[in-house]
């Protein structure tokens, strides 16, 4: 498959290192004569501005997390004055304000560039017509995706997210050949054109997905109803948007645009670095921002580093797809649940479809005054077929429970929902219901 920027791409290592470290201290001065709470967090842990000797000497500064952003909403974290920003983007602010980023020209020409690589390490180029299924407006996806299409030439379809029946018409009217979207609705719109027989029809051949996570269950899924190869790619608001990292043709995880973004593996108790290969929390400080520098983002995605050049020829580090959040870790009866592993168990299984529900709620425990989680897995069936036939649905039931006491390595509760009950998401999926702080999880 093509480069987009191939001496970049194809650095030796030792030069990537010196370029990040150049990187790394320009940004540091960046922040030091430019922002204010990002140089308070550096004078609070004793730094004093000088530059850094190596890439070690990182792990002396301190970490940004999402609080700064929440404290000093909405634009507090930028280092440029605002008449420099030519776009802002957020979070989708569910629990609160949203996370915003700012960029500058320069900021949105370097994220054309990051686009373009993963676009282009798959195999886009400007003979492709993209469908991008992603949600327009303050999430980064639509228009970052848009953006990178549209720099290597290729044709963009904009339809955002929603409406599926229209949604498939045009990808077969007008020949799509990429589908981009996060992969909740990649998999709802694989079922629906699985439904009506679109396969043939359709001249879709990749996939772009993100903004959420996507088990190998889940991509088979919608490779097989699509006849697409899909591909994960992985970003954050806070550092650009889509195209911190993206998979190749290889598909041997995700390249991290190493030039661009100095990853580190940290415990999330404890902070400290981890060694490559070893799983942890994702730490990211992006060296080129212009608006909105940022020195050891924690992500709080778990995933882990392999440093070894890829079969594909970049020589750029590797991350696993995302296991799961630490943050969204469930704790059932003192076991450590992602729902990533639930999704591994359900996804593919006879007679249930990939559409599941996590709910989770606080009981009372036998000795008095004590109270612990438990976890309910709401599972779609396939068909009606079933629902006569209560000894099937036992059997299966009891084959689903056996399965994920077998992965988790304890019993939750299943139960079994008529087809078409739970909720699609056109957007990114929202699979945990937390009932703890209701009066109905009491």
């Amino acid at each position: 498959m093509s480069l987009w920027q191939p001496e970049l791409e194809t650095l030796p290592r030792e030069r990537l290192r010196e370029l990040q470290l150049e990187r790394l201290n320009r940004t540091i001065r960046h922040i030091w004569e430019h922002t204010t709470v990002q140089r308070g967090l550096l004078e609070d842990a004793g730094y004093d501005g000088a530059p850094l000797r190596g890439l070690e000497d990182i792990q002396r500064l301190p970490f940004t997390m999402k609080k700064e952003f929440h404290d000093h909403y909405p634009l507090g974290m930028f280092a440029v004055p605002r008449e420099r920003i030519v776009r802002l983007h957020g979070t989708s602010g569910t629990t609160g304000k949203p996370t915003m980023g700012g960029y500058t020209r320069a900021d949105i020409e370097l994220w054309k560039d990051l686009i373009a690589r993963l676009a282009c390490a798959v195999g886009v180029s400007a003979e492709d017509t993209a469908q991008v299924s992603f949600g327009y407006g303050l999430f980064t996806g639509g228009f970052g995706l848009h953006q990178g299409m549209e720099h290597i030439g290729a044709t963009v379809l904009p339809m955002s997210s929603g409406n599926t029946e229209k949604q498939l018409m045009m990808m077969e009217d007008m020949g799509a050949t990429v589908l981009i979207a996060t992969p909740s609705y990649a998999l709802y719109l694989s079922e629906v054109a699985a439904e009506k027989g679109l396969k043939d029809r359709l001249k879709l051949r990749v996939g772009l997905f993100g903004g959420e996570g996507c088990t190998p269950e889940m991509r088979r899924t919608i490779e097989n109803n699509l006849g697409i190869i899909a591909t994960n790619n992985y970003g954050l608001c806070e550092l650009t948007g889509p195209g911190v990292s993206g998979e190749c043709a290889e598909r041997d995880g995700l390249h991290v645009a190493e030039d661009h973004f100095y990853p580190e593996i940290i415990d999330p108790d404890t902070g400290k670095v981890l060694p490559y290969g070893e799983k942890g929390e994702l730490v990211i400080t992006p060296l080129s921002r212009e608006a909105l520098p940022l020195l050891r983002y924690r992500t709080r995605d778990i995933t882990r580093l392999n440093p070894e050049p890829c079969r594909c020829g970049r020589t750029h580090i590797r991350m696993d797809p995302v296991l799961g959040r630490s943050d969204d870790m469930l704790i059932i009866k003192g076991v450590n649940v992602f729902p990533s592993q639930i999704e591994s168990v359900l996804i593919g299984m006879e007679h249930i479809g990939p559409h599941y529900l996590l709910f989770v709620r606080r009981e009372e425990a036998a000795s008095p005054g004590g109270r612990y989680d438990t976890l309910e897995v709401q599972v779609e069936l396939a068909g009606a077929e079933l629902l006569e036939h209560f000894a099937l649905l036992e059997n299966l039931r009891e084959t689903i429970r056996e399965r994920l006491r077998s992965i988790l390595g304890l019993s939750v509760k299943v139960t079994l929902v008529a087809p078409q009950t739970i909720e699609r998401f056109q957007g990114k999926a929202k699979r945990v219901v937390d009932l703890r702080n209701t009066d109905a999880s009491r």
